[in-house]
């Protein structure tokens, strides 16, 4: 290969074979066993429900992280959402910072891959709302809206008009060890009769 030369894909696969990898372009694969039924010709997913709340507020602190049930989700449609069977979890909602949106009880389906909030500069104009992500922050379960218009800030937000925005700046979210857990990307609500 030449320097500033980009190999070919036949050729990658051949490196991959020498260090024993695979080569695959396509949809994200399972990387793991995933508990799985068939009902009425279609594929569920089994997800895990953790023993974890996620507060909508100040924070959760949350012991361990067992699994203390399963919800069954389409397999074809977690595909077309873009979540992994592997990278997904479940937990429920602490709190009501993020009323109307998410209340108290309600579980919510985490991609754990998605670790990354993307830096978004809205233009004049346009407006777009900030995705959710579960997070923890100084050793505190958090779900907030995250909005990152450049690198070194963020700005955590709550849909109840309650809570004001929190601005975390970079030597802020390394002083409070804040890590994101991944994007909430479904909701469910628990009805209260």
């Amino acid at each position: 290969m030449k320097r500033g030369s980009s190999p070919s894909p036949e050729n990658l696969d051949k490196i991959c074979a020498v260090l024993d990898l695979d080569f695959y372009i396509g949809p994200r694969r399972e990387s793991g066993p995933v508990a799985q039924m068939t009902l009425n010709g279609a594929d569920y997913i089994h997800v895990p429900l953790h023993d974890a709340a996620l507060s909508a507020g100040p924070g959760a602190e949350n012991g361990g992280r067992n699994v203390i049930d399963h919800l069954a989700f389409r397999r074809d449609w977690m595909r077309r959402i873009g979540i992994s069977p592997t990278s997904a979890c479940l937990a429920r909602i602490d709190r009501d910072s993020m009323v109307p949106t998410l209340f108290p009880g309600d579980i919510v389906l985490i991609d754990t891959s998605r670790t990354e909030v993307p830096v978004h500069r809205n233009s004049k104009g346009s407006y777009r709302r900030a995705s959710i992500y579960a997070f923890v922050e100084d050793g505190q379960a958090r779900v907030k809206r995250i909005e990152r218009a450049e690198p070194s800030a963020i700005i955590l937000l709550s849909d109840n008009p309650d809570y004001p925005p929190e601005l975390r700046t970079g030597a802020q979210i390394e002083a409070l060890q804040m890590s994101i857990i991944g994007k909430v990307v479904w909701w469910g609500h628990t009805s209260k009769d």
